[in-house]
C-alpha cells in the first residue's frame, strides 16, 4: 500500500490571499519609489473614494466580528468581507500621501495589515484560533489608529469633520 500525502485544501486559497497582499506591497512601494527628488505627488481622487469606500464600512464590520458569537455562519462571511475591505484599504493606503508627499509612519498600519490579515486567515484554516484572533484584532487596532490619525486637523478626515 502507498501512503497519500495529505494535502491541505486550503492552500490555493491562502496562495491567492498572500499573493493579492504582496502585489499591493509591491505596487504601492513600486509608487513611492518610482517618484524623482522634486516630483510633486498628488493623491489621486479614485484612491480617495476607494479608501474611503472600504475604511468606513470596516470599522463598524470588524467591530461586530470582534464582538459577536465567534464560529457560526455570520462570523466567517462578515469575517471574509471585512477581510477584503482591510486588504484594498492597505494597499489602496500607498496612493494615498497627502500629509509629507511620500510613504510616512501611518503606512506602517498597511503593511501590519497586509501581513496580519493572511497570517490570520491562514491560521484559522488550520485551526489555530488563538493566532488567528490575535492577528485580526491587531489589524482592527491598526484599523482605528488610522482612523484616529486620519481625525487631525489639516487632513481630509480632520477638516471634513471638523471644519
Amino acid at each position: 500500500m502507498v501512503a497519500r500525502k495529505r494535502t491541505n485544501k486550503a492552500e490555493p486559497v491562502i496562495a491567492a490571499i498572500l499573493l493579492i497582499a504582496i502585489t499591493g506591497l509591491v505596487i504601492g512601494l513600486t509608487v513611492a519609489i518610482g517618484r524623482t527628488p522634486g516630483d510633486e505627488y498628488q493623491t489621486p481622487h479614485w484612491a480617495i473614494a476607494i479608501h474611503l469606500l472600504t475604511a468606513i464600512p470596516a470599522l463598524p464590520l470588524g467591530a461586530y466580528v470582534l464582538l459577536s458569537r465567534k464560529g457560526d455562519l455570520a462570523h466567517r462571511t462578515l469575517g471574509k468581507i471585512w477581510a477584503a475591505l482591510m486588504l484594498v484599504t492597505a494597499i489602496d493606503t500607498f496612493f494615498i500621501r497627502e500629509v509629507t508627499g511620500h510613504i510616512g509612519p501611518i503606512h506602517i498600519f498597511a503593511v501590519v495589515t497586509l501581513t496580519a490579515v493572511p497570517i490570520g486567515i491562514y491560521r484559522i484554516i488550520n485551526g489555530d484560533v488563538a493566532t488567528h484572533r490575535r492577528a485580526m484584532l491587531y489589524s482592527y487596532i491598526g484599523l482605528c489608529s488610522a482612523f484616529l490619525f486620519a481625525l487631525r486637523p489639516g487632513l481630509r478626515v480632520g477638516n471634513f469633520l471638523f471644519g
